[in-house]
This record gives C-alpha cells, structure tokens and sequence, in this order.
C-alpha cells in the first residue's frame, strides 16, 4: 500500500541557518509518509535545501502567506499534488519521526475538518504559550478538540480545501492570515481539528521582536473582519470610514467546478471575500 503524500512548504531567509538546519533534519527523519519538500526563498536564493527538494527563488520578499502559496503551487505542478499541504516554519521541529504520519491519520479520523494542528510547545516540550493554543480556553493546551483558528506554522490542511479557500491572503504579509483562511475553511463547511496529542517544537519568541508587529497585527485584525463578517444591513460604508482593503484575485487557484472561494457573504461583493490580500 502506498503511503500517503504530504507536500511540505518551508519558508526562508537565510538569516537562521542552525535553526532551520535542525528543522529540516527532523523533518527528513518523518517516516510513514511520502515527502514532496519546496523550500521557498522569500527574496533570496534557499541556502540550505535537502536532498531532492524543489526549491523556489523569489525575487523579492513577498511575505510569509505569498511565499507559502507560491511554494503550494510549484508542487501542484511537479505533479498532481497531494490530498494534504504541510506548512512548517524554519525554526519549527519534530520530536518524533511518526509526526506526520500521525497528524495525516487524525485528518481521516475527523474528516470534516480541512486543518489538523498539532500542540505547539517549546523545545521542553511542555511549555505552550497562551497564543498558540488556538482557542478561547486556552488553560488545559493538552485537551484536544474543534478549533476555529489555527497556528499557521505547524498545520496540516486538506489541498482541496485550501485551493477552494484562495490560500493564504497574500497582501496579509504576516500575523492573523491563519484565523482568516479558517474563517474561510468554516465558510466552506468544513471545522478544525486540535491533535493535542501530537507535540511539535518551536523557539519561545515574541512576535513583538518584529518591527512591523503593531502595526500589520492591528490592520490585519482589521482586514480579518472585514474580508469574513457580514455588513450590518442598511449600513453603507461612507468615505469617513477610509478606502476597503484592496481587492485581488485569489492566490491558488480553486480546482476545476468547486464552488468559487469569493462567494459573497452577508451581502458582500465577491471581491470583499478576496480583496485585502
């Protein structure tokens, strides 16, 4: 019996060689999966690539949802791409080999849900901090269950569904774009799924160690609401409010007769649904 594919979509830039060594080691040691790998260099040629990989140079740095849905798709063309797309963060590892192997069985397990995320610890593998424990309770993170967001680097998600959704919101550049494709998974009809079983490891950072924090985590929380909640009726939008965000075309294309990912929600217009990418 075959076993199952999974394409996996690393970012990069250069600048954690150790880091993103270690990260790409325990992701070689995977067993129980088929492993397609594109390592996407986010304004730079990839400098540390494993044996086999497809690689990706962008010309610039184009954010981390865009350089994800670029390596998403370079994947689907070197073939007909996997039932399943792991993103995974160059700093991000596996502390067992069977890590994948399991997240993939707990997708058949709950199929209805088009995310598996595994339980984010630090590298003591039990320290997880309130913000990756993607839900409102968020004090017993070893309690698996339905979830509505997710921690963009470390999920597993169903392509199909993916590609139905548009990917990840491009013009997001970084923070908040994983509550706003689950929103748009949710819209689809499909759930989340907490494996909090299954550990994966990443340094205990802050993402206030990014200049661009305050401002693209604030907009973005903008953008999220704005791109999923229904307009209040008979409450038309007027220049004191500032321009929408900007429309655009969505990122991945959807697969061929799948309901369309810019369906208007609440009265929308189709182009609220992909604009502010």
């Amino acid at each position: 019996m075959p076993l199952p594919r999974v394409d996996v979509i690393l970012l990069t830039m250069n600048d954690r060689p150790a880091e993103e060594a270690a990260a790409q080691a325990t992701l070689l040691a995977q067993t129980g999966v088929e492993l397609w790998i594109c390592v996407v260099g986010n304004g730079c040629a990839p400098a540390i690539v494993p044996a086999g990989a497809r690689t990706l140079a962008l010309p610039e740095n184009l954010g981390i949802p865009a350089g994800r849905n670029a390596g998403a798709r370079a994947l689907a063309e070197d073939g007909q791409g996997s039932d399943h797309l792991f993103f995974l963060d160059n700093d991000a590892t596996f502390p067992r080999p069977d890590v994948l192997a399991r997240l993939v069985a707990e997708a058949g397990r709950h199929p209805r849900a088009a995310y598996v995320l595994p339980r984010l610890t630090g590298p003591d593998d039990r320290t997880t901090p309130r913000r990756w424990i993607p839900r409102l309770r968020s004090g017993h993170p070893e309690q698996p269950g339905t979830v509505t967001t997710m921690t963009e680097g470390v999920v597993l998600i169903r392509r199909a569904a993916f590609e139905r959704a548009g990917g990840w919101a491009d013009r997001f550049f970084l923070y908040h774009e994983g509550l706003d494709l689950a929103q748009r998974l949710w819209d689809q009809g499909h759930t989340g799924w907490y494996a909090a079983g299954i550990r994966m490891h990443h340094p205990l950072t802050q993402p206030t160690r990014h200049a661009l924090f305050h401002r693209l985590a604030a907009r973005n929380r903008v953008w999220v609401a704005y791109r999923n909640l229904p307009a209040p009726p008979s409450s038309p939008r007027t220049s004191s409010c500032g321009p929408p965000p900007p429309p655009c075309a969505p990122s991945v294309a959807a697969a061929p007769g799948s309901p369309s990912a810019a369906s208007a929600k609440g009265g929308r217009a189709a182009a609220d649904r992909t604009g502010a990418r």
